[in-house]
Formats: structure tokens, sequence, C-alpha cells
């Protein structure tokens, strides 16, 4: 049996206003704004995950394989073609909040965003809100 690869995203003591502090200026505005969201909704620090995400709270993820990882409840990259979110909880069932959200795309569990000028804060912060909400309950069970 080969070895599990060493996972390349742990979180890190890098500090996340100094790597926010390498963006653009728009993007770091945009970047603020969600560090603000995120820490308010999960009442937890912003810390990096890896070289580039910047992540809030954490979670034991396992797989059907037996891995584990931590890794954020809810996070972003400023990637340079879209602010991407980590969703943790994905899309499905929030059919209501992603009509309303504005120009979006999504994976799975990635929303990615332009800028932020482009969604609804209100419905970005319902969703990041029910998003959390549901990974503290599998965190519980």
């Amino acid at each position: 049996m080969t070895p599990m690869a060493e996972l390349k995203t742990k979180r890190t003591k890098a500090n996340v206003a100094g790597f926010l502090d390498t963006l653009d200026e728009d993007r770091r505005r945009d970047c603020k704004k969600l560090v603000a969201l995120m820490k308010k909704v999960t009442q937890a620090a912003p810390a990096m995950w890896g070289p580039s995400i910047v992540g809030f709270g954490s979670y034991r993820c396992k797989y059907a394989s037996g891995r584990e990882i931590d890794w954020p409840v809810v996070g972003f990259s400023p990637r340079k073609q879209a602010l991407t979110l980590y969703v943790m909880a994905g899309f499905t069932g929030y059919a209501d909040l992603m009509k309303r959200l504005g120009k979006h795309k999504t994976s799975k569990s990635c929303l990615y965003i332009k800028r932020l000028e482009d969604v609804d804060l209100d419905v970005l912060t319902e969703l990041v809100e029910r998003s959390v909400k549901h990974m503290k309950k599998l965190s519980a069970s």
C-alpha cells in the first residue's frame, strides 16, 4: 500500500494581515470585508491555511478511505481569477439563497466571485451562517 501524500494545506502561523497586505487595493478591500463577515459569523480568529487560504475555525474531516484531515469550517482565498470562498457544507439545500446571491459560480464546496460588489452581502452572510451552523452540527455528531 502506498502511503498517503502529506497534506500541503495546513493551518500555519503566518500573519493574515501580512498576507492581505500583499494584495492589490481592490482585492485587499474585498478580503478585509470577508474577514470581518466570517469572523463575526464564526466567532473565530482568521488563520492562514497553507500559503493562500484564510480560514476560520476548524473541523476534522474523515474520508471514506479512513484518511482524516483538519480543515477550516469556512474560509476564502483571493485567487487571480476570482475570490474563492470555501463553503464546506456545499450548496445543496441553499437554492433560495443562490438565486438571490448575485453573479457567482460554484463547484462542490467552492463559491467563486469576481468582486464582492457582484453579490448581495446580506445573502452571502446568510449563506455563510447556514453553512457554519451545518458544519457545527456535523462536528457535534
